[in-house]
């Protein structure tokens, strides 16, 4: 995963394609804004492989996860492992 900070989003390449994740930084609060995944990639679980790093970053830097974007939410919801991130 690369953090664009330019285009501030997070970004995984998978077969030549690209996941990405538009987020905003406040304070320690990484706000979750729009998770995409192109279409060929979809239900493939890139996604939520990139959401995996997100939660690993997020976790590494002792930030909270704001999740506004609705997949967001419902892969930490899923993944209980990860809820303690969520601010």
């Amino acid at each position: 995963m690369r953090d664009n900070t330019e285009q501030s989003r997070f970004e995984l390449p998978v077969d030549g394609e690209i996941v990405f994740a538009d987020y905003r930084r406040r304070d320690r609060n990484l706000a979750i804004l729009y998770v995409y995944a192109p279409p060929k990639l979809r239900g493939t679980g890139a996604a939520g492989r990139l959401m995996a790093e997100i939660a690993a970053h997020a976790r590494a830097e002792s930030l909270k996860i704001v999740p506004l974007c609705s997949y967001a939410g419902a892969w930490l919801r899923r993944h209980a492992e990860h809820r303690d991130l969520v601010g």
